[in-house]
């Protein structure tokens, strides 16, 4: 039986370790000059669906919470260049949706995403395309 303590104790504590060290335990204050939570990269040039995205995504406001180049802003939205975000974890279609309809949280303690007011899906659509641009940009596929 002490054996079974013992064991219970340790996997608390690794898995304590492992949300420290995780994205979610980290600390998410700005770090960057734009007041970003992460250092992003952009691309020299985007293509017509990414720089349409690009115009879309300060038309509705994105930056407010989430950076003007998507890092991220502390204490309001998480940064979207991200491998949490990236194509495998998050399709195109559901970053696109939760834009418009929003989200409730589940990977970072900055609380649900409201709907963005006047989003249409077809603009979400391009604001996807524009993140996937400098999430590349950024090594993120």
């Amino acid at each position: 039986m002490p054996m079974k303590g013992w064991l219970a104790g340790g996997l608390v504590i690794v898995a304590g370790l492992a949300f420290i060290f995780s994205p979610w335990g980290r600390k998410t204050t700005p770090v960057t000059a734009s007041g970003e939570i992460i250092e992003v990269s952009m691309p020299a040039a985007f293509d017509g669906p990414a720089e349409t995205g690009r115009q879309a995504y300060a038309d509705a406001e994105c930056a407010a919470c989430h950076g003007p180049n998507a890092g991220g802003i502390g204490g309001k939205g998480p940064p979207l260049v991200h491998r949490i975000y990236d194509s495998e974890h998050h399709t195109d279609a559901e970053l696109a949706t939760s834009s418009v309809e929003g989200i409730r949280a589940h990977h970072w303690p900055f609380g649900a995403m409201p709907p963005t007011e006047g989003l249409t899906q077809a603009e979400a659509e391009t604001i996807v395309a524009f993140l996937r641009a400098v999430q590349r940009a950024n090594g993120i596929d």
